[in-house]
Parts: C-alpha cells; structure tokens; sequence
C-alpha cells in the first residue's frame, strides 16, 4: 500500500501494472453515483434489501443478517421514518419543511429548530471554517439563479451585476446558531438554506445508525450515491460498491471497490451542467464568488467514518478545485481522490490518506 501521494498526477490509460492498478484505480471515481455492485452468489440469498425514492433520488438498503417478519415490518416502519423526517426538516422542495419555514422567515427574532438541524447545521458550519468558505449552506440564491435550484430555471445565466448582489445573501457568517437553546437567527432576512450537499449523507447516517441500535451490524445503505458499510458479510466479505466512469451522456461502471466500516460520497461536474456562452458551466457554486464551476470533467471522492461528513468535503473539495483542493485535503486530513478526464485518459491524485483506507478495488468495464 502507498503512504505518499504521487508527486504528479498519474494518467490511466489501457492496461495498468497490477501493483499500479491496485493503488490507483478508484481514479476512475465519478459524480456521486455508487452503487450495489457484487456478483450475486449462495450467501446473498440471506441479504435482506428495502429500496425506494427519497429526496428526489432513490435510496437502497442492504442487511446481512435472520430477519423474521415482525423485525422486517418493523424495520421497514423505522427506514420510512427516518427518511420522511429528514424531509420534512431539510427538503427545499417542501414548503411546509423546517428549512423551507426557516428561508421564507424574515428574521428578527430567534427561529426555533430540530435537533437534527442543529446537528447538520454545526457540521456543515465546521467544514465551512475549515474549507475556507468552498462549503456554505446558503448558497441557495446563487444555485437558483444558475438553473440548479427548486425554482424554475431563467433562459440566460445570471449576470455580474445579479451574481454580486446575490453574493450579499450569502455567507455562513451571517448565520447565528446557538445549540443550546436550538434557535437560529439570520443576519440578513433574505438568507436562506440549501442542504442538499449534506443531507443525503445525514440521512445515511440516520439509518445506519437506525440498524445499529437494533443491534444489526452488516449493512450497506445508499442514498443518491452516498455511501455508508458497517461491519463484513457474515461470509466475511466486504460489501462490493460499484463506481461510474467519468463520460458525460454515458453509463459504464468504472471500478469496484469493498467497503467496511465506513461512509464514501462522490462530487463532480460532468452529471449536471448548462450552457453558457463561457462554455458549459457545472451545478457547482462556489459560495465566495457566486460562479458556477466551470466544466472540466473533474470529480472528487471522500472516504469518512461519517457520509454526511464524506458528502460535504467532496462538495467542498469540488468547488475548490484539484490544485487547491488536494493541498486543503492534505492540510485539513481527509481521505480524497481527485480526478481530472484528459480525452480518453484519467489523471488521478488520490491524497496519502485515502490510499491509506481504500482497499480491495479492481477496474472493470461494463454499460448499463
């Protein structure tokens, strides 16, 4: 296993050297599409799964353990709950959630919240510190206005003018969250919130550890490309993860990859972008200066204990860009892959840290 970063970036192209191969083909990571990827064998048979839509995505969830009825129905009840409050607190797309009451709220006085948004809100304002402002959850008015958002999509992209009064909107500085009291106050009544670089991930959490407190351990929970594993198949195998190539308008399986005790999450530009008459531009928004990122055929992928964690350091490190964001992932310790497409070449810099979690990975090519 490599314990330094290569000092340039690595191209993949045809076949790889099988040590080479070993250490560096999660460089074929892409836009936050993970999925179930393992060949079906005997002991699959005793993996339970619940599968649904959720949060404008699909969500799945893999238990490897005796499961009798009455533990099934009530594990059903527990998922369902989980995921209809994490919407009812943080969807932008409800008007009646805590988030949507919080955006239309004019400010003034203190805006009570759930402890659940208390706890996304204090992670998301940490990453934000540590990011040097990459990661702000209200950056909504700016998503809006490129296309990205609930609202309806102008015809042109917003101006320079339109961007920089945006721009005085956002900022989790003028946030004031106060955790022991549960209250939030905004510090310009048109600030709002956006959670969707995060609250996938929380969800995730939320379920994994949903399964935990009832004591089921071997588990593998999806939602929109976020990732968590808890402990091996009874078989003693990792759960298998499969992750897309970087080719826009293209669905082909990059890598596959085995996930224990821990959470990945995948951010990237070649999924969702507009045109512009500066080129394509990314449903990327870098907060501090109100621009979506351009187009490059870039992505980001994050290893952490915890996928909400994992979701919104590869926001982050998205936005900031592969020169920056490796020197800020390696300054602020998380496990990140950074991927850059060069025709059909892949240069990849995976950061000491994640070479140091990842494992137990092979190329493979298959369309879906």
């Amino acid at each position: 296993m490599m314990t330094s970063a290569p000092e340039r970036a690595v191209r993949v192209s045809g076949h790889l050297d099988p040590r080479v191969a070993a250490a560096l083909t999660l460089g074929l990571v892409t836009l936050a599409l993970l999925t179930f990827a393992g060949q079906p064998t005997k002991e699959d048979e005793t993996v339970r799964e619940w599968s649904g839509s959720t949060m404008g995505t699909t969500y799945r969830v893999k238990i490897d353990a005796e499961i009798d009825v009455a533990t099934e129905a009530e594990l059903t009840h527990g998922i369902d709950s989980v995921l209809a409050r994490v919407n009812a607190l943080m969807s932008t797309y409800d008007s009646t959630s805590e988030v949507s009451r919080f955006n239309r709220y004019g400010g003034g006085e203190l805006f009570d919240i759930s402890p659940e948004l208390v706890e996304v809100l204090t992670l998301a304002q940490e990453i934000s510190d540590r990011s040097d402002g990459a990661f702000d959850v209200t950056v909504g008015p700016l998503v809006n206005a490129w296309g990205f958002g609930a609202e309806e999509p102008e015809p042109v992209p917003p101006s320079a003018p339109n961007l920089d009064a945006l721009r005085q909107r956002v900022g989790s500085h003028r946030l004031s969250l106060d955790p022991s009291s549960r209250t939030l106050a905004k510090g310009h009544q048109e600030i709002s919130l956006d959670l969707s670089a995060i609250a996938k991930g929380y969800a995730v959490d939320l379920i994994a550890a949903l399964l935990e407190a009832r004591g089921l351990t071997r588990y593998l929970v999806e939602i929109g490309g976020e990732l968590r594993a808890g402990a091996p198949k009874r078989v003693g195998e990792a759960w298998s993860v499969g992750i897309e190539r970087p080719v826009p308008q293209q669905r082909r399986l990059g890598i596959r990859l085995g996930l224990v005790g821990q959470a990945i999450a995948t951010s990237g530009d070649y999924r969702n972008f507009r045109a512009t008459e500066e080129g394509p531009r990314a449903h990327l928004i870098d907060p501090r200066t109100g621009a979506a990122i351009p187009f490059t055929g870039a992505s980001v992928s994050v290893v952490h204990a915890r996928a909400a964690t994992a979701d919104a350091w590869a926001t982050a490190l998205s936005v900031a860009g592969a020169e920056r964001g490796y020197d800020l992932a390696i300054r602020e310790g998380v496990a990140a892959l950074f991927l850059e497409t060069e025709g059909t070449d892949v240069a990849l810099r995976p950061t000491p840290l994640f070479l140091e979690r990842v494992s137990d990975f092979q190329e493979v090519a298959r369309a879906w």
